[in-house]
């Protein structure tokens, strides 16, 4: 697996997401829905700082308590915010996947739960990627979900078909 390519399928197939919230009317991003995390606007806001934490981790860095985070999914960004954000963090990601060579790296750290517990988890930096990785693909999905409901469907984001080179053949 090449980490890195794999960011970067993430990243087309999340511009095709970005893409089809930006044909919708203004307020459909903030429009509440049953699916997913309650909006466009929750949801989109979550899987950008979800990758942030992660990044976080993976470098080692220590990450404050959500309370103390700047940015919060229940106070989702605009949509304008959320891009030019997302864009700089994924700079940050793709130099990140880039410069780690060893995937099975241990790590560990310390979290509050959402009950207010202490707990300390060990995982390794490829565990951490993988996160990553599905997490964002699990809550696209609920996002694809949501575009279909509001009448701007999105396609074929198989991985296959948007990184594997393909030729015609002619006989």
């Amino acid at each position: 697996m090449n980490p890195t390519r794999t960011y970067d399928y993430l990243v087309l197939a999340r511009a095709r997401i970005l893409d089809g919230v930006r044909a919708l009317p203004p307020d459909a991003y903030t429009r509440k829905t049953p699916i997913a995390m309650g909006s466009l606007a929750v949801t989109l806001t979550h899987i950008m700082l979800s990758e942030w934490y992660y990044i976080e981790r993976i470098n080692g860095r220590d990450v404050p308590d959500y309370a103390d985070w700047p940015i919060k999914y229940e106070n989702p960004l605009a949509f304008n915010e959320l891009e030019a954000k997302w864009a700089e963090q994924s700079v940050a990601t793709r130099e990140t996947l880039a410069r780690i060579t060893d995937w099975n790296a241990p790590m560990e750290y310390e979290i509050t739960t959402d009950e207010g517990h202490r707990e300390s988890i060990t995982a390794t930096t490829g565990d951490c990627l993988t996160q990553l990785f599905f997490h964002e693909i699990h809550h696209r999905a609920q996002t694809m979900s949501i575009l279909r409901h509001l009448g701007t469907p999105i396609e074929d984001l198989d991985y296959n078909s948007m990184m594997y080179t393909r030729r015609r053949i002619t006989v």
